[in-house]
């Protein structure tokens, strides 16, 4: 998910990160296009028991822009799942719409996290033109090991057609960036100093594309129990070690994380396929993630007891509430508001 800010905890970095993240013209929308994947990433933690974005939701998005399109001079557009280039024409759809309404004034910006399999030329082409210009595509290691992770749906590997696809954007001129977002396990990491030079020698001499390393985390998938994770102790060193061979700090290393998850910001929202919204890309099936639905004219019912919980970091000024607001909150009894357009406000 693309932030604003990073790096250090502080008065000021507090004060910064509160004004962007209650700023009434800067809007955040994370949209579900399908939550069908064609993965079954061994430690993947969704479900897929939702499918397709139905029309009337996709009509519920488009019109809860436009009411918000009045008051935005910022809106970022990220595009989740599941795998979303199964429904790449939502995407186009929604985006598309976007284009057109949006006035000369407002900045507007997509980003997609994505497998990498259907990502071709092509594709990529497509997606630009509606305004999707920055991606995310995990990587496991070698094809020897991350074919036994990031595995299709069918069984089959994953590996061979994502690097093809990832040469073909390197030899071509497209206006994007790309985030090689690389897992680490106790399993793949004898693997990672040969397999980072790899990626540093074919890709890092192109500015578009960068690396993020992270370590793979128990999220409540269903092989959580039998799933071995880096030793938190020593993850510090190890990713010091790694970052050296990618560019450290440098624009080739590991990207900064912001101190502020996307779910503890006031202006960002997730709509799923089903038109449930939501904080949380992660706890997508949690209780405490379900704060209402969208309506097909684009008004809100929330949940609004529901809401308080994600922000509490605003009011406590507590770091780690705003790092992950979803550790360590409790629900009260749920209740619906019904939230209309923004007012106009005159020029």
């Amino acid at each position: 998910m693309s932030t604003e800010f990073g790096g250090d905890e502080g008065p000021v970095a507090f004060d910064r990160e509160r004004a962007f993240s209650l700023r009434n013209d800067s809007f955040h929308l994370i949209l579900l296009p399908t939550e069908q994947c064609n993965f079954r990433c061994t430690y993947c933690y969704e479900d897929f028991s939702v499918g397709r974005m139905r029309p009337e939701t996709v009509q519920g998005i488009k019109r809860l822009i436009d009411r918000r399109l009045v008051d935005l001079r910022l809106l970022h557009i990220s595009w989740f799942g599941g795998e979303p280039l199964l429904a790449v024409n939502v995407i186009e759809d929604v985006s598309s719409h976007i284009m057109t309404a949006a006035r000369s004034s407002l900045r507007y910006t997509g980003d997609i996290t994505t497998n990498g399999y259907l990502l071709d030329t092509t594709m990529v082409d497509r997606l630009v033109a509606v305004g999707v210009r920055d991606f995310q595509i995990s990587l496991d290691g070698p094809e020897s090991v991350h074919d036994r992770t990031r595995v299709r749906a069918d069984g089959r590997g994953s590996y061979r057609r994502l690097w093809q696809n990832l040469l073909a954007i390197r030899h071509s001129e497209a206006p994007i960036t790309v985030v090689l977002r690389v897992h680490l396990t106790p399993v793949n990491l004898p693997t990672m100093p040969d397999f980072l030079t790899q990626i540093r020698n074919t890709f890092l001499d192109d500015t578009r594309f960068s690396v993020m390393l992270k370590p793979v985390e128990r999220l409540g998938g269903p092989n959580d129990a039998i799933m071995d994770i880096l030793d938190k102790g020593s993850r510090s060193s190890t990713l010091a070690q790694l970052e050296a061979i990618v560019g450290g700090d440098g624009p080739a290393g590991r990207l900064p994380d912001s101190p502020v998850c996307y779910a503890a910001r006031p202006n960002s929202l997730v709509i799923r396929a089903n038109g449930m919204l939501g904080k949380c890309t992660v706890s997508l099936t949690h209780p405490a993630n379900d704060l209402g639905r969208l309506c097909p004219d684009g008004t809100l019912q929330f949940r609004n007891d529901r809401l308080h919980p994600w922000l509490r970091g605003w009011e406590t000024g507590d770091w780690d509430a705003l790092h992950c607001p979803a550790d360590g909150f409790t629900l009260g009894e749920p209740t619906l508001l019904q939230i209309g357009p923004a007012p106009r406000r005159d020029a």
